[in-house]
């Protein structure tokens, strides 16, 4: 068996990468550890740059997004007390983000993949890559309990945080960066409309808040809370109240309660490993970074990561170039840690930290100031927010 391009890991940066180089020709083959339906149950974020946009239509995978995505041309930022509507549009020269699940994106990319007859394969335990460092890479792994294995070109490592693909580079090649946070977000994904037709960032003494949503019926809401705290200690009355007492009168009272479809905590870390090429290994999306959910960043920066690989992939296979591969890395990283500094200066501006000395909370304050008597200020967010160019 051979491929010339092996991924690992079947989620949106492993499928939106497949998408994009079975278009430009190349042979691949998707290997992902879990099943399909235990990949479409992650519940994750909704807000999407019109970077990722465009790059979903550029693989042909836009169509329900297009139908069912809710553009968004701004956001609210409530902090103590103020309130400050960030205007997109206005500060970016008429770009937006568009709301649209995760898991629905998977899904599109899913099917395209399956319509398209490219392979893909599931339950695939082991995944392990080899002699990436080497001109004769392969990948092997165990299928129906027996072992397999197949030669390539390249092998993408989109397997995430806890993936094989990391873990495979030697200690000596590779360097990490992490910043823990000391709290996480309980989150509830429920049915019932959202209120507000824009989203709402709520830096309140309680701690943070969240007003999001996946579609004019469905929201998702998020609290801040205890690194160590468990959903089953927050009955849905519990939740629904501190939500609302963390958010502003108007916004309150707009707070539609009901049954949660999904409750559960994500914890809160700043990652990223260098470099994200060793040999003929790459590393994309939370395979080599990871950042905090504040600031939208972790669906796009995989998608930003995907952009660039395939670009360079698909140079190496057309013109016989290796500038993009040798590129690819350095690239990447610059965009990374652009958007780990937005998402770590989101985060610091509207947590509740309970190490926090009154000079920090003082920084807080000055920092919600500018923005709010600064366009150049808002200016500098809005453009990180719907996405930096790349």
């Amino acid at each position: 068996m051979r491929h010339q391009v092996v991924i690992i890991g079947a989620g949106p940066s492993g499928l939106l990468l497949g998408a994009l180089l079975h278009q430009a020709g190349i042979d691949t083959l998707i290997l992902e550890r879990q099943s399909r339906e235990h990949v479409l149950s992650r519940i994750r974020a909704g807000v999407l740059e019109d970077g990722t946009v465009g790059l979903l239509r550029k693989a042909g995978v836009a169509e329900r997004l297009a139908r069912e995505g809710l553009v968004h041309e701004g956001f609210a930022l409530n902090f103590a007390g103020r309130h400050l509507r960030i205007d997109l549009r206005a500060l970016t020269g008429g770009r937006s983000v568009t709301v649209y699940g995760q898991t629905e994106v998977t899904r599109d990319l899913m099917d395209h993949r399956a319509a398209s007859g490219a392979p893909v394969i599931f339950d695939a335990r082991d995944v392990t890559p080899h002699d990436f460092e080497g001109p004769n890479p392969h990948v092997t792994w165990t299928e129906d309990g027996q072992a397999r294995r197949t030669a390539c070109d390249f092998i993408a490592g989109c397997d995430g945080y806890h993936g094989a693909s990391r873990a495979s580079v030697p200690a000596r090649a590779i360097e990490t960066f992490e910043r823990v946070y000391p709290f996480g977000w309980l989150g509830v994904l429920a049915d019932v409309p959202p209120c507000s037709h824009e989203l709402i960032y709520a830096g309140h003494e309680r701690g943070f808040a969240l007003c999001s949503m996946r579609s004019a019926t469905r929201s998702r809401y998020y609290v801040q809370c205890r690194a160590d705290d468990h959903p089953a200690r927050w009955t849905d009355d519990m939740f629904w109240d501190e939500l609302r007492r963390r958010l502003d009168p108007v916004a309150a009272a707009h707070v539609v309660t009901g049954p949660p479809i999904e409750k559960s905590i994500a914890p809160l870390r700043s990652f990223v490993a260098e470099p994200m090429r060793f040999g003929r290994l790459f590393l994309a999306g939370d395979a080599a970074h990871i950042v905090p959910p504040t600031g939208a960043k972790g669906l796009n920066l995989a998608a930003g990561d995907v952009h660039y690989l395939s670009e360079a992939l698909v140079e190496y296979y057309q013109d016989g170039s290796e500038a993009g591969i040798n590129a690819y890395s350095a690239r990447a990283l610059e965009r990374v840690w652009k958007a780990e500094r937005f998402s770590w200066s989101l985060t610091t501006l509207l947590h509740r930290f309970d190490t926090s000395t009154p000079f920090e909370r003082r920084m807080q304050d000055a920092e919600f100031a500018l923005l709010a008597s600064s366009e150049a200020a808002r200016r500098v967010l809005a453009e990180n927010y719907v996405g930096l160019p790349y």
